[in-house]
């Protein structure tokens, strides 16, 4: 069986900059911060009291109110941005068959809040206090399963959780099913929700939060000499990614066509990226292998660029090991993780969002706050301002805890 190509032709986004794709896109592009106090629970006391929040988004566009404590934010997410990646790519009943169409999210932390809430039930008032809905809304493949209930897909259904490379999981493996023919559509993509105590208290006891909390909007700073950690995010990035000849053939509007995936495993350390990031450059180098492509055809990649001390200069160097001359003459790298902060299991699938619109629309978003970039981290990162340019392919990055490493490469459809 030749191996089948296969294109984006929905998108769906919540995020901390906009509760629809349209202003998400619009706001990344005009270098918007989505960074603020933290509202949903009081930070005080907490090392870090900022983090890139969804504001003002309301559960009853998808759900009957009375239903809404049968889930969790993070499913919420997913099944409001899964709806309107599924319109977006304009899908009608005859379009497609059920058997054949599937989801994988990447969901790296799952319903925190719903655990949380029903922990400090069953501590204050016993067992009969605990919610029947705990454990359906609190697993992370109930992200996927709401969506593949309120679709009606038949087909593969499961969660990645992979940490932070979650969401570029999910968009890898599925293309990976639909090239093979083993699907012809995945709904897919990332999401969560994890601005919850354990979630601020947890990282923040790592230390991988930046406490830059008297400035939110200028704490997450990819790249620069004065970074100081992370700032955690959350959200929902989905695609609808089918096989071309049966999106062609209903004359859907394609994004761009997704052509490499690689991964690896730094087999080194549970949260510290290896020396010399051999993981991350064995990933970029096979996603460019699985998709035919010489380096100088990648224009612009999306970095894992969080904000860390450790990633960032790491992630450049291994972006140069790979690209090489290429890095100097045309190769242009941003982190969208300034503007909306890092959205855990759901970075990869917002940044794939982001990855076919900057293809289609011919805009690549910049990475605001980069005033003077550190030592070893020298390539060029878009700083401050997006630029209209127009590349025929792009790549974006992921890397998450105990060394787990993701590349996607999407190509300008024509």
């Amino acid at each position: 069986m030749s191996m089948r190509r296969v294109v984006i032709t929905g998108l769906g986004a919540i995020t901390p900059v906009g509760n629809d794709t349209a202003s998400t896109w619009e706001s990344i592009c005009n270098g918007t911060s989505g960074v603020d106090t933290i509202t949903q629970l009081d930070p005080e006391g907490y090392p870090s009291t900022i983090a890139a929040e969804v504001k003002g988004f309301d559960p009853e566009t998808i759900v009957a109110k009375k239903d809404i404590r049968r889930y969790d934010r993070f499913s919420l997410f997913g099944m409001a941005a899964a709806k309107a990646a599924w319109e977006d790519a304009g899908l009608g009943e005859n379009d497609y068959d059920a058997e054949k169409c599937g989801t994988i999210l990447g969901v790296g932390i799952g319903g925190l809040r719903t655990l949380e809430d029903n922990h400090a039930a069953l501590l204050s008032g016993g067992p009969r206090k605990l919610s029947p809905f705990l454990i359906p809304a609190m697993i992370s493949n109930l992200a996927p399963g709401n969506i593949g209930i309120q679709l009606g897909l038949k087909g593969i259904n499961y969660t990645v959780t992979s940490a932070c490379t979650s969401g570029t999981h999910a968009i890898g493996e599925s293309f990976r099913l639909i090239r093979d023919g083993m699907q012809d559509l995945v709904v897919t993509g990332g999401s969560e929700a994890a601005i919850t105590g354990l979630g601020i208290g947890g990282f923040g006891r790592m230390r991988a939060l930046s406490t830059r909390n008297d400035d939110p909007q200028r704490a997450s700073r990819p790249f620069d000499k004065d970074r100081d950690g992370f700032v955690i995010g959350e959200g929902c990035g989905i695609l609808v990614m089918e096989e071309l000849e049966s999106a062609k053939k209903r004359g859907a509007k394609i994004y761009a066509e997704v052509v490499g995936y690689g991964f690896s495993c730094d087999a080194y350390h549970i949260t510290a990226p290896i020396e010399g990031g051999q993981g991350a450059i064995q990933c970029m180098k096979m996603a460019l292998d699985v998709a035919g492509m010489d380096k100088t055809s990648v224009g612009y990649i999306n970095a894992h660029g969080t904000s860390t001390p450790i990633n960032d200069p790491a992630e450049s160097n291994a972006i140069r090991q790979v690209f090489g001359d290429h890095c100097n003459s045309g190769l242009m790298v941003s982190s969208t993780k300034s503007m909306i902060g890092h959205l855990l299991g759901a970075a990869g699938g917002v940044e794939g969002v982001f990855l076919a619109l900057a293809l289609k629309n011919g805009v690549l978003p910049p990475t605001i706050n980069l005033d003077e970039p550190d030592e070893g981290c020298t390539l060029d990162y878009i700083p401050h301002t997006a630029r209209e340019v127009q590349v025929e392919a792009a790549m974006s990055n992921s890397f998450g805890f105990g060394g787990t490493n993701a590349s996607i490469i999407f190509k300008r459809f024509e």
